[in-house]
């Protein structure tokens, strides 16, 4: 396991509208059990010595609080508010991390992510700067762009090839010197992870599998999928 403190920054800051529920998805139950309890359970798990960060949109963090003091009060957390984007959300959360640690950014419903993968992600940080999990697509890809007719066409002359195009999943893992070097630039839309963020800022990333059940919980068909993989791995 390598050797500096980790903060785990759990990403919960989002207003999940795909979801469409009241209450947001974050905190909506997965086998009777809140979605972001059970992502900052893998890590508790995983390093039992990790500093956890929870970021949580301005107006959630009374909910949080009340739910944490009555039922999961043995994980300490530190509670910080998001900003207008998960890039300022990020951000908020790095100012209150110190220098010379590893930092793990974990999207807040990804509850499935195992223990192991998150353990094997760790004992590398003694020998990179930054490591992203990645999947093969299995799915056959197509180029396409959407013409004034609102519809989709071929877009001529555009190619994918699968065998070089990969899914990026979290927990992303930096030395923290690092990614606060990277959040120091201006906000960008081309920014869509912390991957993309610390490459920008040119900071070598390194890769390792990731896991084809770690899958974000964006939609009801998502929570249905992560309902009957927690049935399966019971």
């Amino acid at each position: 396991m390598v050797e500096k403190k980790i903060y785990a920054v759990i990403m919960a800051a989002g207003s999940g509208t795909r979801m469409g529920s009241e209450l947001p998805k974050q905190f909506l139950p997965l086998g009777g059990i809140p979605i972001l309890r059970r992502t900052i359970e893998s890590f508790s798990r995983a390093c039992p010595d990790a500093r956890i960060v929870t970021v949580l949109p301005k107006d959630s963090i009374p909910y949080w609080k009340e739910y944490c003091a009555e039922h999961f009060s043995h994980c300490t957390q530190l509670l910080v508010e998001g900003g207008i984007t998960r890039f300022h959300s990020v951000r908020n959360a790095l100012a209150r991390i110190p220098d010379g640690v590893v930092v793990a950014i974990q999207d807040g419903v990804r509850p499935l992510v195992s223990v192991d993968m998150i353990r094997r992600m760790a004992a590398q940080m003694g020998k990179v700067r930054a490591l992203i999990p990645v999947v093969p697509m299995v799915d056959s890809l197509k180029v396409l762009e959407r013409g004034a007719d609102g519809e989709l066409h071929t877009a001529e002359g555009a190619e994918a090839d699968r065998a070089s195009i990969f899914g990026a999943q979290t927990p992303q893992m930096f030395r923290s010197e690092d990614l606060k070097e990277a959040y120091a630039q201006a906000y960008d839309t081309f920014f869509t992870d912390d991957a993309s963020v610390a490459l920008r800022k040119g900071i070598p990333l390194s890769y390792i599998e990731g896991e084809r059940y770690n899958l974000k919980i964006t939609t009801p068909d998502d929570l249905r999928l992560a309902e009957a993989i927690l049935r399966v791995s019971r």
